[in-house]
């Protein structure tokens, strides 16, 4: 029987998807729960179980090629009674309340009475047209299976999705690279130096990308062959960034504020706490000390903390601070959030944004991360930048730009000194924050900054 698995709700009112890559193909057998496919959402790129074991039988859309949900995605053929299809339509809807819904993460939901049974994915050896090293692969730890297997299979190499994205855009066989660099997750540094090497060395040539699976792109070259002109598709995270931010600059008047303050005081005491052998693992920076000192401020600041509820009429207080923070990535900006932050003590805070920090740069935030927060932060100091004017994330009254820390005279004691001072940019929705209430959160902000024990006041 023919049972048809249609692209389902990633959660968090996302549409549609773009198939990054199949890890299956026409004539494989697969088992319940075994990954299927990488899709990327507008929000990140993430894992596609099979909710039947079978064969696959059709590929309904191509690598690249951007799918609704609830269009179909994949057939299978499996064995026994007909299996239920996806509803759809009215169905879909007169079913809601009943229906669980299928979040990333969970997987999809099973027909089948089995057990779910792991198995090591696949993949499909070097690349067509490609030999093969076999001195190479034989010393590899992702080697070949028995020669009892019809086919050869291979387990799929350690990498994060956007590493693999760009082996495939430089023609780069990942089961080569793990060949090379070990049991260990493969890096963006690693297809480099290896595509590098092999195009140096012309042992092996890396294929073209097929015309089917490129990104379309044009360049014009000029006589010194640099391209003139190269044209990009919108679509994934850039797509959503930017449809963000043009309902957040025309819903929302924006206003931003700002205050440069003395953070001396803040700055030795994160050096004595570097010292403290207790908390040496924690690596506490002035984004965990800023973010708590928001947490803190935010009590006194309730405007900042809510969302302007159009359809009600109201605006919406929260009682808790989901704080975001805007993270930098090779799939564009992300803003990732920390759950109940007001409830975390700086140490805690420090872990929390570091581990948020790995996991973006890994590309494995999910979408229920990314979903929601009250509040947000974006660390453009870390570019060396001063100041600027912050966009609000959409939903969101306030975010917080927190400037590079520089040495400059300062107005000290009555005296000139050299200090080291800090911008703060605060950016708000003018609809739920007067002037007054900003100018107040900002200058607690500022004042916990200077004087680090002010927070005992704030607590």
């Amino acid at each position: 029987m023919i049972a048809e698995f249609h692209l389902p709700d990633l959660g968090e009112g996302l549409t549609e998807a773009e198939v990054v890559q199949w890890l299956v193909a026409p004539g494989d057998s697969v088992a319940l729960n075994q990954t299927l496919a990488e899709v990327e959402t507008a929000k990140a790129v993430v894992e596609l179980p099979s909710p039947y074991e079978g064969t696959v039988s059709t590929l309904h859309a191509e690598a690249g090629e951007t799918v609704a949900v609830g269009a179909p995605l994949i057939a299978f053929d499996v064995e026994g009674e007909e299996p239920p299809v996806a509803p759809s339509g009215a169905e879909r809807d007169a079913g809601a309340e009943k229906a669980q819904p299928n979040l990333v993460g969970y997987g999809a939901a099973p027909t089948s009475s089995r057990r779910p049974a792991r198995r090591a994915r696949r993949h499909g050896g070097p690349q067509s047209g490609q030999v093969a090293d076999t001195a190479v692969l034989e010393a590899a730890p992702h080697d070949a299976l028995p020669s009892a297997a019809v086919e050869p299979v291979w387990e799929r190499p350690r990498s994060t999705p956007p590493v693999r994205a760009y082996a495939k855009r430089l023609g780069v066989d990942l089961v080569l690279v793990a060949a090379e660099v070990g049991d260990r997750v493969i890096t963006r540094a690693d297809v480099e130096a290896y595509a590098e090497r092999i195009g140096a060395g012309g042992a092996r040539t890396a294929p073209a990308p097929a015309p089917e699976t490129a990104a379309p792109s044009r360049s014009l070259p000029t006589p010194d062959g640099r391209a003139r002109e190269t044209r990009i598709p919108i679509r994934g995270v850039r797509k959503h960034t930017a449809a963000a931010m043009v309902q957040s600059a025309f819903t929302a008047p924006h206003v931003t504020v700002f205050h440069t303050v003395d953070v001396t005081a803040t700055m030795e005491m994160l050096a004595r706490l570097r010292e403290d052998r207790a908390l040496a693992e924690h690596r506490i920076g002035p984004l965990a000390v800023v973010a708590k000192a928001v947490c803190l401020a935010l009590r006194r600041a309730p405007g900042l903390n809510a969302r302007w509820d159009e359809e009600s009429g109201e605006i919406v207080q929260y009682g808790y601070v989901d704080l975001g923070i805007a993270a930098a990535t090779d799939r564009g900006l992300i803003v990732p959030m920390i759950r109940d932050a007001e409830r975390l003590n700086l140490v805690e805070l420090s872990s929390a944004v570091r581990e948020l920090a790995e996991t973006a740069r890994a590309g494995k935030t999910s979408p229920a991360e990314l979903a929601g927060g009250t509040f947000s932060l974006s660390n453009i100091g870390v570019f060396g930048v001063e100041a600027g004017t912050p966009i609000l994330p959409p939903g969101q009254s306030g975010i917080l730009a927190i400037g590079a820390v520089r040495r400059q005279p300062w107005e000290y004691r009555g005296e000139i000194a050299l200090r080291q001072v800090m911008t703060l940019s605060l950016s708000f929705d003018h609809r739920l924050v007067d002037g007054a209430e900003g100018a107040t959160f900002l200058k607690d902000v500022a004042d916990i900054l200077e004087e680090p024990g002010r927070a005992m006041l704030l607590s």
